[in-house]
């Protein structure tokens, strides 16, 4: 069979990597094409363009590249058509997946999926329709996905397990001593992870607020920040002296982490399945008022943060838009470093998060249904 996949972010790039072993391992004459990153291109296939050349982040952003992400999405379709795959596998990157989705749905006999859906369960509960209308499969990897699908007359979604849960299941770090003398950590002093997420805007916006906290308050820890190669590395060049900079080390970070301040994404996620306490933070450059109502009118939940949508409960603590300053960001770490009884709460909250996503390995589980549904087209 064949196969064209569509990832646009770091995240669409690992997710996409394992699926695609997942599939070979059920389909030996399984090929490739891709839109991904260079996970995806080891894994084995032909990369067609890096997300790192098509992955636009904001409003402002995409009016400004809009003439390059119309030429880059006409481009995708040329190449759809060209390759005549048996299965689109669309994963996230909904502004970018669901203009090729509606193009492919005039293929006939192809068969299109999306793994890992938008989470239009937070904001944009109108793209139900366009997935409902374009998609054949929807494997969700939130437990509370399929519900939301059928409350929007969509019964095409199922939940096939969390790739987070097989991520760091499968991770293997190494020594301690090792990693402090790697990265010339200093050894007895406890290790705090600053996770500032894997995007420009992003990463600009969360390295400002690490430059303003009162690390003094922390006389035992040090300070380690996560980088990402997925950026410009000049974007960490701000950050003052009191961080240490490790680069593409998360999992290996999180590990020996005390604690963690942790922009919201799937990184609130990743940690919570380290076990890592963790204060999440997501800075938002609008005024109080404007931010206010906006969550008021768009956001259809009452938590930014995986960890606690996914608990149904504020099981971490959450700093967004006007109410993370650095004074409440130091407030809350210093809470989440040394209040023994709050860590607890925290841990049998992870517990609770683990039970509710299950074990199941969600590329394995996504590969074999996409192949026993095209076995029967």
């Amino acid at each position: 069979m064949k196969y064209y996949l569509i990832a646009g972010e770091a995240s669409g790039d690992l997710h996409g990597a394992n699926l695609i072993r997942s599939l070979k391992a059920l389909d030996g004459e399984a090929d490739f094409r891709f839109y991904g990153g260079d996970l995806m291109q080891r894994a084995g296939g032909t990369l067609v363009r890096h997300y790192k050349d098509t992955a636009v982040m904001g409003f402002v952003a995409v009016l400004a590249n809009a003439r390059k992400i119309l030429a880059n999405i006409k481009d995708c379709k040329k190449d759809i058509a060209e390759y005549r795959p048996d299965a689109l596998v669309l994963i996230d990157y909904p502004g970018f997946n669901l203009k090729i989705a509606r193009f492919a749905r005039k293929i006939p006999r192809l068969k299109i999926f999306y793994y890992i859906p938008p989470k239009i369960w937070a904001w944009k509960e109108g793209r139900a329709g366009q997935i409902n209308r374009y998609v054949d499969e929807v494997y969700g990897i939130f437990p509370f996905e399929p519900g939301f699908y059928r409350s929007h007359s969509c019964d095409k979604a199922v939940y096939v397990g969390n790739p987070c849960v097989q991520a760091v299941q499968g991770y293997r770090h190494g020594s301690k001593e090792a990693f402090i003398e790697r990265n010339g950590l200093e050894r007895g002093k406890k290790i705090i992870a600053m996770l500032p997420g894997s995007r420009k805007q992003e990463v600009e916006q969360t390295i400002n607020l690490f430059n303003k906290l009162y690390l003094k308050e922390f006389p035992d820890c040090q300070f380690v920040v996560a980088a990402t190669g997925a950026v410009d590395p000049n974007l960490y060049s701000v950050l003052k002296d009191d961080f240490y900079l490790v680069f593409d080390e998360t999992y290996e970070l999180l590990s020996f982490s005390h604690a963690a301040l942790v922009n919201s994404g799937t990184a609130t996620l990743e940690t919570a399945l380290f076990k890592v306490p963790q204060v999440v933070c997501y800075p938002m450059r609008v005024p109080a008022l404007l931010y206010r109502l906006a969550r008021k009118l768009f956001l259809k939940i009452p938590y930014i943060s995986l960890v606690n949508i996914i608990c149904g409960s504020e099981a971490v603590t959450e700093l967004v838009g006007p109410d993370l300053t650095p004074a409440a960001a130091t407030e809350c770490l210093h809470k989440t470093v040394y209040d023994t009884e709050y860590r607890r709460k925290i841990s049998a909250d992870y517990d609770t998060l683990s039970g509710i996503l299950g074990t199941s390995v969600a590329s394995d589980t996504a590969a074999g249904k996409i192949v026993r549904t095209l076995c029967c087209k």
